[in-house]
């Protein structure tokens, strides 16, 4: 059993996982945060998903892809902005899926949901693929 443990904490998309449920944590809960105070939901979500961004920053930096993480200068630089760039990304998908969700009526916390897990599978791709990509890789 900790032989197993041991080897999941290797396993990059379980430290991706954990890294995305403490980002999600700080997002969501500036989201409910906002739309108790009367912003409205694309707004809300906006602003949750982007606190939620620097909270990912420091994890997956840290703890999912350390091991791609430019050293400090241009490259480090660069890399901060593709990661920016993967967020934005995230934060088009969860502001579109959340406004349309309010759109058409439905729950703001279901639309949330929803934009939460297309959000996590398309930013884990672009910065697996792109971000932190290892030296060399296409």
């Amino acid at each position: 059993m900790i032989q197993a443990l041991i080897r999941l904490r290797d396993v990059r998309l379980v430290r991706y996982v954990l890294a995305s449920v403490g980002a999600l944590a700080v997002d969501m809960g500036s989201f409910l945060a906002l739309l108790a105070m009367g912003l409205t939901a694309p707004l809300s979500a906006a602003a949750g998903y982007s606190a939620g961004i620097v909270v990912h920053w420091i994890l997956s930096s840290r703890a999912v892809f350390q091991d791609g993480v430019a050293s400090k200068g241009a490259g480090r630089g660069r890399q901060k902005l593709l990661f920016i760039g993967s967020a934005l990304v995230g934060l088009a998908l969860t502001t579109g899926i959340v406004a349309l969700g309010e759109y058409l009526g439905f729950d703001p916390r279901a639309a949330k949901l929803a934009a939460v897990i297309a959000s996590f599978t398309v930013t884990y791709m672009l910065r697996k693929m792109v971000v932190f990509a290892p030296a060399g890789w296409p």
